[in-house]
């Protein structure tokens, strides 16, 4: 029975310290950090000093998308002559390329006929590219109107080589667990890119909008799935850091429903662990220090072990249970677990039944997320030996 005690404490722990006590120890140190150095404030350059700037935007059959937006980027607060609005396309089939074209003289297209994945596409893309700033964002996601400038500011800092911009989902009234469920999810990433920006660096950035330095730009493998964050936890691999701008955002809506969902967190989750593969030198505390802390913490753990500790939690309870452990201990821990579980499937029936409550949409999306972490394992072992990047598009609400 040792052995099972052993397991289950470090089981709770992990998860205990994945989803919260991760967030609560980076609180406190930069609590810390802060009281004995200040922060550094940052001014913008006179508009004539402003950079020029690359709007770098991956479409796939966006026609729906293109004329709203095209005036969400012309809405932009930059000098229209400093940003380039640039547009690609690879295997569009419906109307993406033409609209673009005919209506909006200001974007500038590079279409391919082949459909290879997001990640060939932007190599391809920058190879066009002469700005020193690129901002990349999704054709679906609209962005603040000082967004590009709240950008340039953060990178008056020469040690900052990426700018992650904040995701936000618009939630409706009538949205269903999927919309409320990311949308929760998105809040407490965001305070927690915030706070690890303010200890060293953010972990990653969201591809609905970042920005990286166009020197510092590599090209990426075609297959890659999490092109957004392999491409900015490599220029911190490099000594750059990530910056979290959250007065530069994007929204988007949320996913159509539930299956929709699990698209993308079946890829994410997929993507995450090619990415754990991909960046292993990360993993290393003694050559990357304060960050490898922060990816193994906010990232690595939830891509990989704690998905696994979490569903063994239950079974390991009712074993220890068995053979004479404390009842009023593990008890009271066995109830609280299927007290969740069952919150979790309430919210999972509400759901099927387009009935919102969003405090049970939590246990639910919880679960949601986990599970599909596991599932991710079967799609990248499918994904064996593809070439390429590409994906089936979740649909949004």
């Amino acid at each position: 029975m040792t052995t099972l005690l052993v397991i289950f404490w470090i089981a709770l722990f992990i998860v205990f310290y994945t989803y919260l006590g991760y967030g609560i120890l980076l609180y406190l140190l930069v609590r810390a950090k802060e009281i004995f150095k200040k922060q550094t404030i940052l001014s913008l350059p006179d508009s004539q000093l402003l950079p020029d700037v690359t709007l770098f935007i991956t479409a796939y059959n966006e026609e729906d998308v293109v004329d709203e937006k095209m005036r969400n980027c012309l809405a932009l607060r930059y000098p229209e002559d400093k940003l380039q609005i640039v547009w690609v396309t690879d295997g569009s089939t419906d109307g993406t390329n033409e609209r673009l074209k005919t209506n909006w003289e200001r974007a500038t297209v590079y279409y391919e006929p082949a459909r290879r994945g997001k990640t060939a596409a932007m190599t391809r893309g920058m190879e066009f590219v002469r700005t020193p700033l690129v901002v990349f964002t999704d054709a679906n996601t609209m962005l603040n109107e000082d967004a590009i400038r709240e950008i340039v500011l953060a990178f008056q800092d020469p040690k900052v080589g990426c700018v992650a911009g904040e995701k936000r989902i618009a939630v409706q009234t009538a949205d269903g667990a999927a919309a409320s469920g990311e949308g929760l999810y998105w809040k407490y990433e965001s305070t927690l890119k915030a706070l690890d920006t303010r200890l060293y660096s953010a972990v990653g950035a969201a591809g609905e909008l970042f920005a990286v330095r166009r020197e510092l730009f590599e090209a990426m493998e075609p297959d890659t799935l999490l092109d957004d964050f392999i491409l900015s936890m490599r220029l911190t691999m490099k000594g750059y850091k990530i910056a979290y701008c959250k007065d530069a955002y994007a929204i988007e809506n949320g996913s159509a429903n539930m299956q929709e969902e699990e698209k993308r967190k079946v890829r994410i989750a997929a993507g995450g662990l090619q990415s754990i593969w991909r960046l292993r030198p990360l993993l290393n505390p003694f050559k990357y220090g304060t960050l490898s802390f922060q990816y193994v913490s906010h990232r690595v753990l939830r891509w990989s072990v704690t998905p696994f500790f979490l569903f063994l939690l239950l079974p390991l309870n009712v074993a220890l249970l068995c053979l004479g452990a404390s009842p009023v201990l593990y008890g009271a821990l066995l109830v609280g677990q299927l007290l969740f579980y069952v919150l979790g499937l309430w919210g999972y029936y509400l759901s099927t039944k387009q009935i919102k409550n969003k405090y049970l949409y939590i246990p639910y999306y919880f679960l949601f997320m986990n599970i599909n972490v596991l599932k991710g394992i079967r799609y990248l072992y499918r994904r064996k030996g593809s070439s390429s990047g590409a994906w089936e598009k979740a649909k949004r609400a």
